[in-house]
């Protein structure tokens, strides 16, 4: 059964946040400025984002649960559409709210829906696009009429700069920073958002809708090793020790255990040679797709620093995609993680841009472990 994405919606929290505040909003670790902040800022092209939290008090006022919820509200896939009509509800996050239960449970909740099914995916960049195809699959295998698939990030409540005062560190703060690179780097990197994508079985009546042609999601996780992460520490051989392992949840704490990290040596390392060498080129031998029958490509690349390299690999492969059909709002929107696909497609889809025929290719890597996902989608 084909499926159709009749509407899309996103919610990106407050005001946009310029590169001149945003260190006032998220604050300085011991009052004392990023020694990286500006290079990271220029590597990455980001100029605008969203976090949230609350400027006259520094704290948060939406949970990743609210910003999902308020996601879902804004989707009117048809006239007196209500989130009681919600058959089968699929969200992704990178980290939830709470460890148990599972984030789509606390959307529901907050949404105060019916009764419906409820699936929760999680990862980091991925989970949206894993919660995306559970909610595809429910429509394409007739178990529910629609489903609603989210991508949501709450990743200001781990960049603000009280989540690592109690790190003591070296005494000497100005010249040993509390926070390592791998840390350090990803507050610049990461903003809050979430999106949502209202599918059925049924093209909207009058105006345009996406049919979801394929998707492809494959995982070299079994050859890589851990590049982003939270919750553990990783060790000088690959391998990572989660924080369940310690004798105490104090020692976690003091050792920065909980804090997102990046492995920035083995993402540029790995990430273009995964994600286009091999996983583009084997969704390519798998769909029989060509470069000029693509009108839009959506890429989800956390920095402007892949945007030549995503775009020579591609050429590499023979399948050259020239930079005006490329959509991307990550310079004024920020890099919203599994939320960030979402995004993109809300704006594009609600825009004067596409035409009946349109093919919008979107690219997804996660640099989690190495998982990459494309999907093809058609404009009806």
């Amino acid at each position: 059964m084909e499926v159709y994405i009749n509407d899309i919606a996103a919610f990106l929290p407050n005001e946009p946040v310029s590169n001149d505040e945003i260190e006032q909003v998220l604050g300085k670790i011991h009052n004392i400025p990023s020694r990286i902040k500006n290079r990271v800022l220029k590597s990455n092209g980001i100029e605008k984002r969203y976090y949230a939290i609350d400027r006259k008090t520094g704290k948060l006022n939406y949970t990743n649960a609210q910003l999902t919820a308020e996601a879902v509200r804004r989707l009117k896939p048809y006239e007196n559409f209500s989130v009681n009509d919600i058959q089968c509800l699929c969200c992704g996050t990178s980290m939830a709210d709470l460890i148990l239960p599972g984030h789509g449970l606390m959307v529901q909740g907050e949404l105060g829906m019916s009764p419906c099914e409820v699936i929760t995916t999680t990862g980091i960049c991925l989970s949206g696009i894993t919660s995306f195809k559970a909610a595809y699959a429910n429509v394409a295998l007739q178990l529910s009429d629609n489903a609603v698939a989210t991508g949501s990030e709450l990743a200001s409540s781990l960049i603000r700069s009280n989540f690592f005062e109690h790190l003591k560190g070296d005494p000497d703060f100005k010249n040993h920073p509390i926070l390592n690179f791998e840390s350090d780097f990803l507050r610049w990197m990461l903003s809050d958002a979430a999106g949502a994508v209202f599918m059925s079985g049924k093209k909207n009546n009058g105006k345009k809708s996406l049919r979801v042609d394929w998707i492809e999601h494959v995982s070299y996780a079994g050859e890589l090793e851990v590049c982003m992460f939270a919750g553990a520490h990783k060790k000088d051989d690959g391998t990572v020790i989660g924080w369940r392992q310690l004798d105490s949840l104090a020692e976690a704490l003091a050792n920065n255990y909980f804090a997102l990290k990046q492995d920035t040596g083995i993402l540029n390392e790995e990430i273009i040679k995964v994600s286009i060498d091999r996983a583009l080129a084997r969704a390519i031998a798998r769909r029989k797709i060509k470069a000029d029958e693509i009108d839009w490509f959506l890429p989800h690349y956390s920095s402007e620093f892949f945007r030549d390299k995503i775009h020579d690999a591609m050429v590499g492969i023979g399948f050259h995609i020239p930079y005006e059909k490329w959509f991307t709002n990550l310079t004024y929107k920020g890099n919203t993680g599994s939320a960030s696909i979402y995004v993109m497609m809300e704006e594009l889809f609600h825009s004067d841009k596409l035409q009946e025929g349109d093919k919008l290719l979107c690219y997804i890597p996660e640099s989690g472990r190495f998982s990459i996902a494309y999907m093809l989608l058609t404009v009806v």
